[in-house]
């Protein structure tokens, strides 16, 4: 039969999906951000290895908040894990075969977690024991990495035997990674701390993850509002911009706060609890056109937080807009531009200064963060009219913020949208017939 002939709606919206998924995963700004996880085969055992297994975190602007990273994977055959540092099976499983040497994790699936602060100094390795904590790299490279050693028997115990696990899985808390299969690729050189010598480990795979905000959660998690000082009007953000919820499912903005059920308590996928509003949203960005200089603009950014859940610590915010390439001075945020290609230059990201205001604290009078921008008009393209002034995108720890309509955004006083202009022509138009009429 020849199928040609009969087009399938089917087929053709599965393609459609697959386009539209993989062009959801890729961000434009951030076009080589991923989480790598690195297994390095440091030695061999009687029964399998000793690994280290290092995360390195090269998304520029989005980092894994508390409660942390979970991570899983399936064993190719019959591992177990006899011992770990630097973190933890949360499940331990089915190990009554065993009678002696108890292992550690006995599942053929299992999740592991990272320690917390403060764990014994025996049960730590290097960039361990931050909670799951990960920065991103455009903040701090030094903190964008994690890392845990575990102990694996049954596995064999040569470069042949060992079987790489597959089906890894990474919460970073919640929904949105995709992980490869693992790779193996060349092993890891160290040098010896004179620089005199080189060492390398016995065997090394890589697993790619990478973020998809489709994944992560149907609707934003993040609004823009807008306002100017040549407008008196303040454009809100829209209506259900993160989706409408029951109100039975949020907190009224006159409850006390004292008592709020889950307040300041995440769950494992930091599903929010946000005060009742018409935006819906856990996180609100302000943008306000403050002053006009000669040579220079001002503009004032205000992030509040509506999450009676959670503090958003080690936030980050990332603004494209055609003026950041001449960007003077900013208060009280750490500022770093995104130059993703040579030829864009319009993006920023800005965070918090450590111990001053890196932490966005829970919904409530301190769960408001602001700063000032001062920036260098461009005379070729500087303007106020038809919204110029106000950011094109804005993201919140790395997840798109749902903006304004472009005909609801504050507009000069002498350029009013063409619909106000149309109508005035038609009301003056009447009126001079009707003068003409009465002469």
């Amino acid at each position: 039969m020849d199928f040609d002939r009969f087009p399938s709606p089917f087929f053709s919206a599965v393609f459609l999906i697959l386009i539209f998924s993989h062009a959801e995963a890729y961000d434009y700004l951030d076009p080589n951000g991923n989480i790598t996880l690195k297994w390095d085969v440091i030695s061999w055992t009687p029964d399998g290895y000793v690994a280290v297994v290092t995360m390195n975190n090269f998304q520029m602007y989005r980092q894994i908040m508390s409660p942390g990273w979970t991570l899983g994977w399936t064993w190719a055959k019959k591992e177990v894990i006899w011992s770990m540092v630097g973190a933890q099976a949360t499940d331990q499983g089915d190990c009554s075969k065993f009678r002696m040497n108890v292992p550690h994790c006995c599942k053929k699936s299992p999740t592991v977690v990272d320690m917390l602060p403060g764990v014994p100094y025996n049960q730590q390795i290097a960039n361990c024991c931050k909670g799951g904590v990960v920065s991103s790299w455009g903040q701090d490279p030094s903190a964008a990495v994690s890392s845990f050693q575990l102990s694996v028997g049954r596995s064999g115990a040569t470069n042949k035997t060992v079987r790489l696990p597959k089906n890894f899985t990474l919460l970073g808390p919640g929904l949105g990674y995709t992980c490869s299969p693992a790779k193996i690729v060349p092993p890891t050189i160290f040098l010896t701390p004179d620089g005199r010598r080189k060492t390398q480990v016995m065997m090394t795979w890589n697993v790619t993850c990478t973020y998809s905000l489709m994944l992560a959660s149907r609707n934003p998690t993040c609004c823009v509002s807008m306002s100017s000082f040549y407008n008196s009007t303040i454009t809100p953000c829209r209506t259900c911009a993160c989706g409408c919820q029951n109100n039975r499912t949020c907190v009224p903005s006159d409850s006390k706060i004292q008592s709020v059920v889950g307040l300041n308590k995440p769950t494992k996928d930091n599903t929010p609890l946000v005060q009742c509003t018409k935006h819906n949203c856990p996180i609100r960005v302000h943008w306000h056109v403050k002053l006009n200089y000669k040579e220079y603009w001002r503009v004032k950014i205000s992030i509040t937080n509506f999450n009676y859940r959670l503090n958003y610590t080690q936030w980050t915010l990332v603004a494209q807009h055609p003026n950041l390439n001449n960007i003077t001075q900013v208060f009280s945020f750490a500022y770093k531009p995104l130059l993703p290609y040579i030829s864009a230059n319009d993006s920023g990201m800005f965070y918090g200064t450590k111990f001053f205001n890196d932490i966005l604290m829970e919904a409530g009078p301190d769960g408001n963060i602001q700063t000032e921008l001062i920036l260098k008009k461009d005379k070729n393209t500087f303007t106020f009219d038809k919204g110029w002034a106000f950011p094109r995108k804005v993201y919140f720890n790395g997840d798109e913020c749902m903006m304004p309509l472009p005909e609801d955004y504050p507009y000069l006083p002498n350029s009013a949208p063409e619909n106000v202009i149309g109508l005035s022509f038609l009301i003056s138009a009447f009126l001079l017939l009707e003068l003409l009429a009465f002469w």
